[in-house]
Formats: structure tokens, C-alpha cells, sequence
């Protein structure tokens, strides 16, 4: 059913927002840092994985298709709800984990290309 994909997904944002907040904490700030992001990711690989183990019926499949097509509004969503007004006063500590998170990305999206691409 498309309510199983919308389960998965409300399991890899709370998943997410753990991560998210236990990172903000660790750099001693009161916000979440990429949540949102860390949720989409586990998203990703959670699909990939039940997909992999034929552990997903097709229409579980839509209920998580149809979120994936939802993903730029339900981030900015989801985003607005994030105080970053708090991620900004923390200073070169939050500049630091943009880059470092912007960087990891540039590196990793050729290899992750390249890796599914098909033989």
C-alpha cells in the first residue's frame, strides 16, 4: 500500500532528525543541522535496499515514488522548520559544515554515478 512508503519515510525523517539535532549538538548549537538531508538520504537507501531483497510490493513503491516527486516542496517544508537564525550565529562552525557538506557532495555524486551506472 502507498501508506507503507509514507511509514518508511516518516521513520527516515524522525532517523534523520536525531541525526540532525545530535550533530547540532555536537558543534554546540540549538539547531538542526541537515536533518532533512540525512532523512532524504535514508530514504534513498532504504528503497534501494527493499528493493534489492524484493522485500517492496509495487504500490509500497508508489507510496515512496510519490514522496520522491514531492521532494523539493516537502524539504523547503520541512527546512522552514529549522532555526537558522541559530545555525548562522554559531559562525564559522556552521560556514564549516556547509562547505564540508558541499564538498562531500561534489565528490561523491560522480562516484555514486558511476557506481549505478548499468553494464
Amino acid at each position: 500500500m502507498k501508506i507503507y512508503g509514507v511509514a518508511i519515510l516518516a521513520a527516515c525523517f524522525l532517523l534523520g532528525h536525531i541525526v540532525g539535532d545530535a550533530l547540532g549538538k555536537a558543534f554546540h548549537l540549538t539547531g538542526n543541522l541537515g536533518g532533512v538531508g540525512f532523512a532524504m538520504l535514508l530514504l534513498v537507501f532504504a528503497n534501494d535496499y527493499f528493493k534489492r531483497k524484493n522485500l517492496i510490493p509495487a504500490e509500497t513503491e508508489n507510496g515512496i515514488l510519490f514522496w520522491s516527486n514531492m521532494y523539493i516542496p516537502v524539504v523547503v517544508a520541512m527546512s522552514a522548520t529549522q532555526n537558522v537564525k541559530a545555525a548562522l550565529s554559531g559562525g564559522w562552525v556552521a560556514i564549516l559544515a556547509g562547505i564540508i557538506a558541499t564538498t562531500a557532495c561534489f565528490i561523491l555524486v560522480p562516484i555514486f554515478s558511476k557506481l549505478t551506472k548499468n553494464k
